[in-house]
């Protein structure tokens, strides 16, 4: 199992050791023993998937403390672009976007703390698996625009599905007196 420190704080890759047969592959996708010491949790709560068709675009979610979610992400069957932004206001990282391709053949995982927001661009249908730290609070839930300027991401999509909620959601910049409330 490699483990990759990315360069905003808390965010960890895990890249497992696949072994491959003629009956198919085995891996590890969770092993807290050899993740002690990374940041990531070794407790999880709750255990989401989702299924998504090529084109389609989510987030940028998150919680606001005290229910502020950590997630371990991967995909289980496809390929997307996973995304996490830095939206804690006195981090030396705030704003910055982080970028990681998750696919079936690589098998990676990543995990993305509180104080990020998440969202994923489906590169190939897939289906998309999650351990979250703390349960979904919907009175905490909010979102940033997915294509909000400042960010500049490129979710690598030409004409993305999105939500009518996730369309509206706002700007960071306008987030950041009610984050400062929770990231001081």
């Amino acid at each position: 199992m490699e483990i990759i420190q990315h360069r905003l704080e808390g965010v960890v890759e895990i890249i497992p050791q696949v072994f491959h047969d003629e009956r198919g592959y085995f891996f590890e996708s969770y092993h807290e023993e050899k993740l002690r010491g990374t940041g990531i949790p070794n407790i999880f709560i709750q255990d989401n998937q989702s299924f998504s068709v090529k084109g389609v675009l989510r987030g940028l979610h998150f919680q606001l403390p005290p229910y502020a979610q950590g997630k371990l992400v991967r995909v289980m069957k496809g390929k997307v672009l996973d995304i996490a932004v830095d939206i804690r206001p006195n981090s030396p990282t705030f704003g910055e976007v982080l970028t990681c391709i998750l696919d079936d053949q690589k098998h990676n995982s990543i995990y993305i703390p509180p104080g990020f927001a998440h969202g994923f661009s489906v590169l190939e249908d897939s289906i998309f698996v999650y351990k979250c730290t703390a349960p979904y609070h919907k009175p905490s839930e909010r979102g940033i625009l997915w294509c909000d300027e400042a960010l500049g991401i490129d979710w690598q999509l030409v004409d993305p599905i999105v939500s009518e909620k996730d369309k509206v959601l706002p700007p960071l910049a306008t987030m950041l007196d009610e984050l400062k409330q929770y990231y001081p």
